[in-house]
């Protein structure tokens, strides 16, 4: 995240910083699922775990760095850009740093999933990675969809409200969630042997705090208010924040 400040510093395009956060957790859950077990060599539950992590981070991370290297810089960075003044870059290092730590914890999740000793693969590791695939397929469809809506210039001034969008104002980030639902399916053992995998729970609980209260659903709303309030408060009217669901009259 040090290297992401100073790109960010250099482009002028705060989006960088989650091109870096993205590739970093990637690689560190790449390194913790695969890291061995008193000297084993790794399981198929964790080279599962390990190849799921790097799918989304190299998903994800791919679709921000298009995004960066060829949009406006985004909205969340451009608000604190303005709010933040002189002391922008003093107070975006810290906010990283913040990112950094966010990553650490996260690890937990995916290091409870890849080390659970039960027999494997199980027919809970094969529930899970579904849960997972069907998480990456549902953002890349939100993120696609609202690309191809901000491409057409009719659209200029609207709020997306088309296929995943109009069921939830935040199908991208309600996806990105279950992703990390899916870490407990692996880690968790019913029948109590292995208390480390309940940790795994902290993963989706703690995804959910930081996109519906703290950087993600908060700062974009703000943007959306300000630039179309109008057009936003009819949308957030009949428009699940978060979890999808049809769309009211």
């Amino acid at each position: 995240m040090s290297a992401a400040w100073l790109v960010q510093r250099r482009t002028g395009q705060g989006g960088w910083a989650d091109v870096f956060w993205s590739f970093g957790l990637g690689l560190a859950g790449v390194g913790v699922a695969l890291f061995p077990v008193s000297g084993a060599a790794p399981s198929a539950r964790q080279w599962l775990v390990a190849a799921l992590i790097g799918l989304w981070s190299l998903r994800l991370g791919l679709h921000i760095a298009r995004r960066a290297a060829g949009e406006a810089e985004d909205a969340r960075y451009a608000r604190l850009r303005a709010e933040w003044g002189d002391r922008f870059q003093t107070k975006m290092f810290g906010f990283l740093m913040l990112q950094a730590g966010a990553a650490a914890f996260l690890t937990l999740s995916l290091l409870a999933a890849a080390r659970n000793p039960a027999a494997g693969p199980s027919l809970q590791d094969g529930i899970a990675a579904l849960v997972f695939l069907s998480a990456v397929i549902g953002e890349a469809v939100a993120d696609r969809q609202l690309a191809a809506f901000k491409a057409d210039p009719a659209n200029r001034g609207r709020v997306c409200d088309i296929g995943l969008w109009g069921w939830s104002r935040h199908p991208n980030y309600f996806f990105e969630w279950l992703g990390w639902c899916a870490w407990p399916v692996f880690a968790i053992d019913l029948d109590g042997s292995w208390t480390f995998g309940w940790l795994a729970l902290s993963g989706p609980a703690y995804i959910y705090w930081l996109l519906t209260e703290v950087s993600g659903a908060p700062l974009l709303e703000a943007h959306m208010r300000r630039s179309r309030p109008q057009a936003f408060a009819a949308y957030a009217r009949r428009t699940s924040r978060f979890f999808p669901r049809p769309p009211k009259p």
